[in-house]
């Protein structure tokens, strides 16, 4: 039993490709057909490059004649640029009470508008005390409130619902 080498990341390089013939693009970019892989591997290294299996799937495999480190450095560098670029979207969370006073209320709807304003969804949570679960109507006319003032830049993605102690929302914006 010999052990079985691992294999390595990304496409394969010169002695790697055991196919027996290859489409060739050489480093200009022309289209050379069908090609030995052997006779494609010399004219790689006759030009100081390396042979690169592009098209691994295709019939038969797409090689082409290029510089693998500048290669792979140039593959790397779009993989940045995409993460870069990406944004994650996080649920970010509002604490409510539903005898909140105006001032407060006006406070967590800044905050909501700055959540929204960065891309993220917002989970408003409105937490019921003692006797204050016999007043569920005022935690729903809260919950709507806020749903009416952010219509514009918002919509709900689950509707008020009430889990034991707590009504929750989520809102995503537009």
């Amino acid at each position: 039993m010999r052990p079985v080498a691992p294999e390595k990341e990304g496409p394969r390089v010169n002695e790697d490709i055991r196919i027996r013939e290859v489409q060739l693009i050489d480093q200009d970019g022309q289209n050379l057909g069908v090609i030995a892989t052997r006779e494609a591997i010399v004219m790689a290294q006759d030009a100081g490059l390396d042979l690169v299996e592009i098209a691994p799937n295709s019939v038969p495999p797409v090689c082409k004649i290029l510089d693998y480190g500048r290669f792979k450095y140039q593959n790397q560098k779009k993989a940045n640029e995409a993460r870069k670029k990406q944004h994650v979207v996080e649920i970010k969370e509002i604490k409510l009470r539903p005898g909140i006073d105006t001032h407060d209320y006006d406070v967590k709807m800044k905050a909501i508008h700055r959540f929204f304003d960065e891309g993220d969804k917002v989970k408003v949570t409105l937490r019921f005390r003692g006797r204050e679960m016999a007043h569920q109507e005022l935690g729903y006319k809260l919950l709507n409130k806020v749903k009416e003032e952010l219509a514009t830049i918002a919509k709900v993605e689950s509707e008020p619902s009430l889990e034991g102690r707590q009504m929750t929302m989520v809102l995503a914006p537009r």
